[in-house]
């Protein structure tokens, strides 16, 4: 917060400190889903597939997400970066949740909306992966698969 409000020429350290608790305590609490969110991932399940979170987050801050949204329920583990002390796209985090989750590698897809964090985290943990496009941006790089919304997740699954 400190640097973004010295773009607006405010060096008030006291003033950023509130300001980023303050978010923290906020962010959980926004329940904005992309469209087909709860439907695709209870059709995951139903489909029998085991559902996992891996996040950059703070343990506290992600399960209230978690909570707010409605999702908490949908997934089995929650592996964040503060609980296995590694960032995504590090694949220590990827090798730690593969090991708290009891799965290999080839057993596992990730699913996600991030070409720099999400697709290849998971492609250096050599999990494949399926690029949520949202915004329609053709990636550097080249997932296993790609699907600009959450229902074409029906057609890999």
């Amino acid at each position: 917060m400190t640097l973004a409000l010295l773009d607006f020429k405010i060096a008030d350290e006291e003033l950023a400190k509130e300001m980023s608790t303050r978010f923290l305590d906020l962010l959980p609490t926004r329940t904005i889903l992309f469209p087909y969110t709860k439907e695709i991932l209870q059709y995951l399940i139903d489909k029998g597939y085991q559902l996992h979170l891996i996040t950059n987050g703070f343990e506290k801050t992600q399960h209230n997400k978690l909570m707010y949204s409605g999702l908490q329920p949908f997934f089995k583990e929650i592996i964040t970066s503060e609980g296995s002390n590694s960032l995504k796209p590090n694949k220590e985090i990827f090798e730690f949740a593969l090991q708290r989750c009891g799965a290999v590698p080839s057993e596992c897809i990730m699913i996600g909306d991030s070409i720099e964090v999400d697709i290849l985290g998971a492609m250096n943990a050599g999990i494949d992966q399926v690029y949520v496009n949202h915004v329609g941006i053709e990636p550097a790089i080249r997932p296993t698969y790609t699907v600009n919304s959450l229902k074409e997740l029906e057609e890999i699954f």
